[in-house]
Parts: structure tokens; sequence; C-alpha cells
């Protein structure tokens, strides 16, 4: 049986794309060890790792099954975090945000604004002006879902990338349980079948 993904559970992917390894070299921070992953999405509608149903910005804002995307024979690398302190009602509202941006088209500019502020040591100067709604990137996705309902990682919504959102979940077990660990979604849904 595959782990059981929930609504509001963020999923953090690492591609070996030359877009994925430039995404993750531009989210770094300097002096800050290698940014582990370079997409986040959410989490929908509940199910396995096969049948949970996510929003993610692609080229539009995409609702999909997580499997169909990301399982095999994609090569990527997938990890699912889930918050321990967010109420079922504040969650509804999370998620009801995210599946309100699904159609919209990809936010090229944001991805400038943050590159920019990259150049500026992560200033956030760039990344305020692109605070429009319109055309969402993956972490402005998550991060602007979350805000919804009062919680933010560490960052304001429009300053957040898949960087910070890994460092902040990862690094804050006392609020998110890793529930699939970074790695190809055909070996964690194995090893939930050989653990039951």
């Amino acid at each position: 049986m595959d782990a059981e993904l929930l609504p509001g559970d963020v999923f953090l992917s690492r591609s070996t794309s030359l877009l994925g390894r430039l995404i993750r070299a531009c989210t770094r921070s300097f002096g800050e060890e290698r940014s582990k992953v370079n997409h986040v999405g959410i989490v929908v509608e509940a199910g396995g790792v096969r049948d949970a149903r996510v929003v993610e910005a692609l080229i539009r804002v995409r609702k999909h099954r997580l499997w169909a995307q990301y399982g095999p024979p994609k090569t990527d690398h997938v990890a699912v975090y889930r918050a321990k302190n967010v109420a079922a009602e504040e969650m509804a509202v999370i998620v009801a945000e995210a599946e309100e941006q699904v159609g919209k088209r990809y936010g090229f500019g944001k991805v400038i604004a943050h590159f920019l502020d990259w150049l500026l040591t992560g200033a956030y100067v760039f990344r305020r002006l692109t605070q429009n709604g319109d055309y969402p990137i993956c972490s402005w996705l998550v991060a602007h879902a979350y805000a919804k309902a009062g919680y933010d990682f560490g960052q304001p919504p429009g300053a957040a990338d898949p960087d910070h959102i890994w460092d902040f979940v990862a690094g804050k077990p006392q609020y998110y349980a890793c529930i699939v660990e970074l790695g190809p979604l055909i070996r964690s849904a194995i090893r939930e079948v050989a653990s039951t």
C-alpha cells in the first residue's frame, strides 16, 4: 500500500534537468548548503502516492494525479511533508486557495524577480513588485495558499522559493512530518508495500 497523502500535504521535487539544476543554484543563499529541491506543489485530494491529486504550477497551474507527473518512467525525486499544527478548517482554506489557482498561466516574471533578488544576495526587492496572483509560480502558489490560513514558511509568500519551503518543513519536525522521503516515487511506493 502506498503512503496515504492528505489534502494540504506539501510535496517537493528535485529534477535532473538543466532547468531544475539552474533553479536549485539560483535559490541557494550564499554560504548555504546546496538546495535539495527545485519545485513544490500541494496535495488537494487524499489518496495513496498513485492516486492522490495535487495542484502545481507548471506552464499553467494544473490539478492532476501526483503519480502521473512524477511516477515511472520519470526520474524526479519527490518528498511529501504534512503540517502537524493546522486545524481541519484551516486546511480546507489552504486547499480551496490552491484549487482557485488552477488554470492560471505560469508567472515567468516572478521567476525573473526571484533571480534578480538572488543577485542582490536575497534582498526582497524585485519580488515585492510581482505580488499579483494572476500569474503564480510553484512556491508562490503553496506559500500563498498557506498564508490564506495564517501560516508561512519563514518568508513572506512572495519571497518563498522551493529551497526556503524545503528548509522550513525539513528543519521543523515539531511542525511538519515527513510522509515520503526525498527519492523516486516508485521507491517510496515499494517501501510502503514492504512495510505493511
